[in-house]
């Protein structure tokens, strides 16, 4: 199951990177609105399924689609790692907000990627930790996620008061029709909105990539779905491995004693080195420790420098941080023009699980 849904969904961020291309050509209209190669609708698609699959709620009892008729309900399919997903969460926060007493509810379907993600520890940290004050349907054994046939992080469907859906969205962006539906259909169903649409002030990982100057792809370390890795991996066995003396754009390396597993790479021994040549803002890795395991120091460099301004809000500007819970972790953000770059980050200690970049 996982296999598949990764691959529709590098599939889909592909598109939506050729998407991108178009509209810096003006090919398209704006980036924003076109960033997810969105599947936009205004029709009835069919109920809303059940909710069923859950296999824990956060927030809330377990909802039904007949405890929500009369409601305008907007299910949002995230995972906590997923830069894509933290990107639209400032919106879907501000629209259960505004919206609430309206006649909305929000939920979150919490399906995860990674195997961290279903650790229900670490979904309660993330409901917590991002403020995410909605519902949520924890779904950790893909069940609400197969009843909506869903393939992608993040996606919304919005149902009017009928329990009909009426609209999705995939990916980022088209934030103004998404909040434009959900005035029409509230009002459909006899509320009273006004035409504002919702402002929001985003921080760290929430803030929108900046797309005109991307150039680096999401990229996994476990070798499932590595690619542009600069050595012969071996697989699910320690070896040593070293930096080559020049990597081109958006090839990546590592240094010092590390098993590659299918999903993950993990340092077994003292001084390990992951350096990736970059063109992006930012750079984001989703890292951390094991449950119980004792939190791991590290530094980043850039072009073999501290970032200074340009630290994440995961380091200082002398690129100190420590890797602890399995997130995602806000290294880079760059102030200055944006050109290539290598990126390296140093751990002076084992026991680190990285599993992949995402730029922004």
């Amino acid at each position: 199951m996982s296999e598949i849904i990764n691959r529709e969904r590098r599939r889909f961020i592909g598109s939506a990177a050729a998407a991108l291309g178009a509209a810096r050509l003006g090919v398209i209209g704006s980036a924003v609105q076109q960033m997810a190669c969105a599947a936009l609708t205004e029709r009835d698609e069919g109920v809303l399924p059940a909710l069923t699959g859950a296999t824990e709620w956060l927030n809330s009892p377990p909802l039904t689609p007949a405890g929500l008729r009369g409601k305008v309900v907007l299910v949002d399919f995230w995972t906590y790692t997923c830069v894509n997903w933290l990107r639209t969460l400032p919106y879907v926060r501000a629209w259960a907000e505004k919206y609430r007493e309206q006649g909305l509810v929000v939920i979150g379907a919490h399906t995860p990627e990674f195997p961290f993600e279903k650790d229900i520890d670490n979904v309660r940290w993330a409901v917590k930790e991002m403020n995410v004050g909605y519902p949520v349907a924890v779904d950790s054994d893909y069940g609400v996620w197969r009843a909506f046939d869903n393939n992608y992080w993040p996606a919304v469907y919005v149902a009017d008061a009928n329990g009909r859906i009426r609209y999705h969205h995939f990916g980022e962006g088209a934030y103004d029709e998404t909040e434009r539906v959900i005035q029409r259909l509230l009002k459909e169903n006899g509320r009273t909105t006004d035409n504002q649409l919702v402002s929001v002030n985003p921080r760290g990982l929430e803030v929108a990539a900046d797309f005109g100057t991307l150039r680096s792809p999401e990229s996994y370390l476990g070798y499932e779905k590595a690619e542009a890795f600069a050595s012969d991996a071996l697989q699910d066995a320690p070896r040593v491995y070293s930096v080559p003396r020049m990597l081109s754009l958006n090839q990546w390396a590592l240094a010092g004693d590390w098993t590659l597993n299918g999903g993950r790479a993990v340092l077994n021994k003292p001084e390990g080195q992951i350096v990736y040549r970059f063109h992006a803002r930012d750079v984001n890795l989703i890292m951390g420790v094991p449950p119980g395991a004792q939190p791991v120091r590290f530094t980043v460099k850039v072009d073999g420098k501290p970032p200074g301004e340009a630290h994440g809000t995961d380091i200082d500007e002398q690129g100190n941080g420590t890797a602890g819970r399995q997130r995602t972790y806000q290294l880079v953000r760059e102030q200055q023009r944006i050109t290539d770059r290598e990126f390296e980050i140093q751990f002076p200690a084992p026991g680190v699980e990285a599993f992949c970049f995402t730029f922004g």
